[in-house]
């Protein structure tokens, strides 16, 4: 056998191309005769539709077609995008229509689609597109919006309770009854966003020869694209093709359907030609999906030895005016408190407010960076309270590696109970404090404040729920050019996909990864699929790989021992040729045996013998598998400027057996990036009006290469018994506890000043105002 592939740190197959320039964006298809879109987006936060004017834009030179909610196709003319997300707890699950039809409700909901010859002539039209709004009151933000006499975000409705709902298991008035000690905070998270390089994007091209109809678009999720598309054109899925190219960058935003991923087909169809939209980034700052904006109240009971009795609390989460992806963030959010942590009794009151703000889902980590953020922080304030070390007080809390499987009480998003399996929190957490130094910490941070710098050091856990259902699958099949394809419905946005899968069935199947050809995302080349959310496809996917690239080596050797006229235990496979092991050990490329196995024309197939080398699996996870990791931050504090910087950033991170290190160190990176976004930069402002603040980077803060310290990580396996291959998901675990560990890194570094901060993003203008608010200042001098 050659050298192994899984668990290899193989270079990924996908970066010549990209880094060389050569990629495949949306942007880059040019088909003939293409034409351009612009969509109208309304200007005010709230008002009814009294009339729409188009005549003018549809006079301009280049202009082919203006088109409002009434032109388009039945039945998108009327109804709304279906909702794949049904929640019974949801007292408002309203989803957008293709284009708005009687009222806005947030700035930026389009209005109108201008189709021209160029992008130019399309803008230039869709600015003389006369809409006359009758503005309605404004819903603010989600304490605002949950007041009594709030204005409705949808005027139909009485009010904007989107849903209250209740997550408990043991008796937590007990608990508190009982407890030593009793601390309790308050924290707030605000909207940011995915922010990917390359914003949405959809070319829709029909076919008139055979009326099919192909759509490119910037997608996680091209299956679920389909499905949704084909019910409101009321057509066959069948006739719909979806794909999605190279995409920069998804994490999370361009995971739900969007209405522009209807127009822009509908207008294709209707004018019998390719029509193509790329958002421009101010239209992604006002209509794509945002996220991350909670209020939380916590309290936790504790014994007199730190041991958490029990937790309580409420918390409130900014639904938007529309909600594509229902209840999953705070669901997710009220079963993520408890992390790896012990906790005998729980209960979190939900309240879920709409306003007038742009549409919420799930953003990289869904909910989670916030649950970890209000726990950790907590768990901060206790060990103060105690006077216990923070990872001392977490050690003893930490679930044991002998209690795995362990029921932490409550059910998951997917109606099971949930049960870790297969981790080992105590010694992520050693791992992470050994490598980081957290135990001569103390010794550096007195040897920095005598030379007048101030440094901290944080610390936060976390547990993710990975590997969502229902399924995914994969096709391999065995070429007669002795190249191995494999398609499947997983689909990818840089995370190395393809890679990971090549590696996969390289590895199971016996043949060079150089010889394996992936395809993903697109709807013809496997019949169902699901797609990238939720740190899902290595577990989903990668199953499904293992399971089909199984089959078609037992096919393989089946057909080679009977060609060769040995017995299959006698077969062996190596890099794409099957060898005998017995007389002078004849051999069969890959290429014969696929030729052979396509059968002569009326010859008869013996008995068992498939149609050519190749199988499709699906692979059904049977419940959530939960990674988890610890990060250790240190970081400096400039107490006059509120500069913070981070100068050591260590983690350690359990996502199961490990089909390429080179990635996860990859995912783990990039989620750090994202989570010092939101800790220190990130936030999307809006005025009582339900305006935007921020509509360009000018504004809205990014974190750049001098400020996203190199992360030392550490690998942690513990095998995943709940599939075939022993993974945990990765993608999300970088941002989840970042916040939480850099927050609280801040505050140790000032802690000579006695300042709290329970708030992300947290500003160089808010450290600033709590060292003055605590008279830093004049012990600064």
């Amino acid at each position: 056998m050659g050298v192994k592939a899984f668990g290899a740190r193989v270079t990924r197959f996908e970066d010549p191309a990209l880094l060389s320039g050569r990629g495949c964006y949306v942007d880059d298809l040019a088909p003939p005769d293409v034409l351009h879109a612009c969509f109208v987006r309304s200007p005010v936060a709230h008002a009814r539709i009294l009339s729409m004017d188009k005549s003018v834009a549809e006079a301009m030179p280049g202009v082919v077609a203006v088109l409002t909610a009434a032109d388009l196709p039945a039945p998108m003319d009327r109804e709304r995008i279906p909702n794949l997300m049904p929640n019974p707890s949801a007292a408002i699950l309203r989803l957008q229509h293709a284009l708005a039809i009687d009222e806005v409700c947030f700035v930026g909901e389009a209005v109108a689609v201008v189709v021209a010859d160029s992008r130019y002539a399309a803008e230039d039209a869709a600015a003389l597109v006369a809409v006359d709004y009758d503005p309605l009151p404004v819903a603010g933000d989600l304490v605002e919006a949950l007041a009594a006499d709030a204005p409705s975000t949808h005027s139909e409705l009485a009010d904007n309770r989107a849903g209250d709902f209740t997550f408990e298991h043991g008796d937590v008035d007990a608990a508190f009854a009982a407890a030593a000690h009793v601390v309790d905070a308050t924290f707030n998270m605000h909207r940011g966003s995915g922010m990917p390089i390359e914003p949405r994007a959809v070319l829709a091209r029909p076919d008139p020869l055979t009326g099919a109809l192909t759509i490119w678009s910037s997608t996680q999720t091209p299956h679920l694209g389909r499905r949704i598309l084909a019910d409101l054109l009321g057509r066959d899925i069948e006739s719909i093709r979806m794909i999605a190219p190279d995409v920069g960058g998804g994490f999370g935003l361009k995971a739900p359907f969007y209405p522009e991923e209807a127009v822009i087909p509908a207008a294709a169809l209707m004018l019998d030609r390719p029509v193509k939209w790329c958002e421009d980034r101010r239209e992604n700052f006002l209509a794509a999906a945002q996220e991350r904006d909670q209020r939380w109240s916590l309290s936790m009971a504790l014994d007199g030895e730190g041991r958490i009795l029990g937790v309580r609390g409420t918390m409130v989460m900014d639904a938007g005016a529309f909600m594509p992806w229902g209840m999953v963030m705070p669901s997710i959010a009220a079963v993520t408190v408890p992390g790896p942590y012990q906790v005998p009794s729980y209960r979190l009151g939900i309240a879920v407010a709409a306003n007038n703000r742009p549409p919420v889902a799930p953003v990289r980590g869904a909910g989670r960076p916030q649950a970890v953020f209000a726990m950790e922080r907590l768990m901060d304030r206790a060990a103060r309270t105690l006077g216990l070390d923070r990872a001392e007080l977490r050690r003893r809390n930490l679930v044991p590696a002998d209690a795995m499987p362990y029921h932490i009480g409550l059910v998951g998003q997917d109606g099971r109970p949930m049960t870790y399996h297969g981790g080992d929190f105590p010694a992520s957490q050693m791992a992470a404090t050994d490598a980081a130094g957290y135990g001569d910490f103390a010794e550096r941070q007195i040897r920095a404040r005598e030379e007048g710098r101030y440094i901290g050091i944080g610390i936060a856990n976390y547990v993710e729920g990975t590997g969502l259902g229902p399924y995914e699958g994969a096709t391999v099949r065995v070429l007669p050019s002795g190249k191995v394809m494999v398609a499947s419905g997983a689909a990818s946005q840089g995370q190395g996909t393809a890679t990971t899968l090549a590696q996969v069935v390289s590895d199971r199947l016996g043949c060079a990864i150089e010889d394996v050809v992936v395809t993903l995302g697109d709807t013809d080349a496997i019949a169902l699929g699901v797609g990238a959310f939720a740190s899902r496809q290595a577990i989903t996917a990668g199953s499904a790989a293992h399971m089909a690239g199984l089959a078609v080596r037992e096919q393989t050797v089946t057909l080679a021992a009977r060609v060769l006229g040995v017995d299959p235990a006698d077969i062996d496979i190596e890099d794409g040729c099957v060898i005998a092991c017995v007389g002078n050990r004849p051999s069969l490329t890959f290429g014969e045996l696929a030729r052979l196995a396509q059968g002569a024309p009326g010859a008869t197939s013996p008995d068992g013998a498939g149609a050519g080398l190749e199988h499709t699996a699906y692979f059904h996870p049977p419940s959530y598998s939960y990674c988890n990791g610890t990060h250790v931050v240190e970081a400096e504090v400039d107490p006059m400027t509120g500069g913070v910087t981070l100068l050591r950033y260590t983690v350690a991170h359990d996502s199961g057996v490990i089909i390429n290190p080179m990635i996860v160190d990859g995912q783990v990176q990039g989620g750090v990036a994202h989570g010092i976004g939101n800790a220190l930069f990130e936030r999307l402002a809006f005025d009582a009006d339900g305006n935007p603040l921020v509509t360009t980077f000018q504004d809205y803060l990014l974190p750049t290469a001098p400020e996203v310290p190199s992360c030392a990580i550490v690998h942690i396996e513990t095998p995943n018994p709940l599939n075939p291959i022993g993974v945990k998901g990765a993608g999300e675990g970088g941002a989840i506890p970042a916040p939480a560990a850099i927050v609280a890194a801040v505050e140790d570094a000032l802690a000579p000043f006695g300042v709290w901060f329970d708030e992300m993003p947290l500003s160089p203008e808010r450290i600033v105002a709590a060292l003055r608010e605590a008279g830093a200042y004049d012990k600064l001098g």
